[in-house]
């Protein structure tokens, strides 16, 4: 899944599996700018 913003412009491809590989999840929060603590106190 490609999930995307327009202002300001970003964009972050998510794979769409059932579970993904914890370096893959680490990958993507890294991508958005946030911290893994910011992105779990999100959740």
């Amino acid at each position: 899944m490609i999930l995307k913003r327009d202002n300001p412009h970003a964009q972050v491809v998510v794979p769409d599996h059932k579970e993904l590989d914890t370096g893959t999840l680490r990958a993507i929060i890294r991508q958005t700018g946030l911290s893994v603590e910011k992105f779990i106190s999100l959740l």
